[in-house]
């Protein structure tokens, strides 16, 4: 290292080269910080994950050596029970690396450099040795090493790495263009040479980002998804912080580019991260078999079906590995992701319940599933922004209501009002509605409450097993059925007090019936 430094000029710099710390202090610190969402990774997004040992990779000797010997020191347990703490720590060590002197030297080092073979992005033995040191420092020595062997990193044959193997390259990628990112904001906030500053940058930056094409080429599956959304929201977070306004023209020219290459490698790695999900999710939930589907919402009672579940834990995996219920550390630059993956499950589950042809059973089955998927969504959107994400057939499945339960979103008033009326409807039907003069009156109103009466048992028995699994909703349900059903009872009876008399002495007055309403949906 001091080789390689030897062309620094340190007391331009303003600092000593015993004051600066011996190789190893940082690299140390580095490989302890966690940086991934290694705590989700046995969730529906990794369970094909693979965990073979690093020595059975396949890459070439020149950078296998750097891989195999040079372990992160941070296994996948060891994360932080907030996806990404690692930022303010990693944020700690590029401000010590630049107060300590360091960050300046390859700064300059690489500057002074560029400037004597006529070049502004490394290529050259000399400019490329600094960045040698500088990767090598934080971990990512392989990158640079390999570039300059093969010309891409395309050579690293990824294809065929274990899942473990792959998120500890992404954990240490992750870490040095953290650091880097970081190291240039301090430097440009302390004024230091702007151009200097920026063409080690652009140079540091646009060599790391090749590892981003290079692992999108190899196939991205369900084991690597993890990895890719680690990297995805590293670099959106790049791409949102490396908004700089310089004096220097020329620093503003070079800063424009770099951020430019972040935002099309953020949007590359977007692609992938939602075509891969969406790939996985369709793989298994959607597999084709409509008869099962029929099966399993009947014999389920209308509850939450287990594909329902399912999207749910791809849907919350990203929202856990964007920081969690912590706002603060949560990028906004997720929310288009999840809203499409929001509208694939609805629209999955708004197709596969026209299978059932009991059209309560469907309704049910609709109210509990968007239920739940807006109950453990709703941590990241609120109600108001979820409805923009529903599909359009779930707005024109069932005619506009009024608000049945406040407290619910539209949809879910939606699919209560259809159960309703296609549950209780010919219920409330059989209670005539207008008076018939002359003697046979009291005939035809015993026979409509007969009517009513049996048709009344007979859905309290058919739905008494029927699942509405959340405690809340299914008292609100309970209670929307006793003010639409026994209200009407009431009423009709008060109309007709000889009936009424004749009611209330025996199994079905109100007061039964609405108890029996009490133990609908106890499967």
């Amino acid at each position: 290292m001091a080789g390689r430094l030897a062309a620094v000029p340190e007391e331009s710099m303003g600092c000593s080269t015993a004051a600066y710390p011996p190789r190893g202090v940082y690299l140390d610190w580095i490989r302890t910080v966690a940086v991934s969402g290694a705590q989700i990774r046995s969730t529906t997004l990794s369970h094909s994950h693979s965990h073979s040992d690093y020595s059975g990779s396949s890459y070439s000797s020149a950078s296998n050596s750097h891989l195999s010997s040079n372990n992160s020191g941070c296994s996948s347990g060891s994360a932080s029970a907030v996806t990404f703490g690692g930022q303010e720590e990693l944020k700690r060590i590029a401000r010590l690396m630049v107060s300590d002197g360091y960050t300046q030297r390859m700064v300059q080092a690489f500057h002074a450099t560029s400037l004597a073979q006529g070049l502004g992005n490394g290529g050259d033995p000399d400019t490329d040795s600094v960045l040698e040191t500088w990767f090598s420092d934080l971990d990512v020595g392989w990158v640079l090493e390999t570039c300059q062997e093969h010309g891409s990193l395309q050579q690293l044959q990824l294809q065929d790495q274990s899942a473990s193997f792959l998120q500890d390259l992404v954990e240490r990628w992750i870490r040095g263009l953290t650091i880097t990112l970081q190291s240039i904001l301090e430097m440009v906030s302390t004024r230091h040479e702007m151009v200097a500053v920026a063409r080690f940058g652009k140079a540091s930056i646009s060599k790391m980002l090749v590892f981003v094409d290079a692992f999108l080429l190899s196939d991205v599956k369900a084991e690597k998804l993890q990895a890719v959304l680690d990297m995805y929201i590293c670099v959106s977070r790049a791409s949102y912080m490396f908004t700089l306004d310089v004096m220097s023209a020329e620093a503003q020219g070079m800063f424009n580019e770099t951020s430019g290459s972040l935002r099309s490698g953020r949007d590359r790695l977007k692609d992938a991260v939602f075509s891969g999900t969406m790939e996985e999710m369709s793989k298994v939930m959607d597999d084709g078999d409509d008869g099962l589907w029929a099966i399993e919402i009947k014999h389920g009672g209308g509850g939450i079906h287990k594909n329902t579940r399912l999207g749910v834990g791809f849907i919350m995996s990203l929202f856990k590995a964007a920081g969690g219920h912590n706002s603060q550390k949560r990028p906004v630059y997720l929310g288009g992701l999840v809203n499409d993956m929001i509208h694939y499950l609805m629209d999955l589950l708004c197709r596969k319940s026209e299978l059932c042809t009991d059209l309560s059973l469907r309704y049910l089955f609709l109210l509990n599933n968007s239920h739940f998927v807006m109950q453990e969504c709703d941590s990241f959107f609120s109600f108001d922004t979820m409805l923009l994400v529903w599909p359009e057939r779930l707005a024109t499945l069932c005619e506009p209501t009024s608000e049945l339960a406040p407290d619910l979103t539209s949809e879910c008033n939606r699919y209560m009002a259809s159960y309703l009326d296609a549950s209780w409807g010919h219920v409330l039907s059989s209670i005539p509605r207008s008076h018939f003069p002359g003697p046979i009156h009291r005939w035809i109103y015993t026979s409509s409450l007969t009517k009513f009466e049996s048709a009344f048992h007979q859905t309290c028995q058919a739905q008494k097993f029927w699942k509405v699994p959340d405690p809340g909703l299914r008292d609100v349900l309970r209670r929307v059925i006793t003010e639409r059903v026994i209200s009407s009872y009431r009423d009709y009876l008060k109309e007709h007090p000889e009936l009424a008399e004749h009611v209330n002495r025996g199994s079905t007055s109100p007061d039964v019936l609405e108890g029996l309403l009490g133990e609908l949906f106890q499967g």
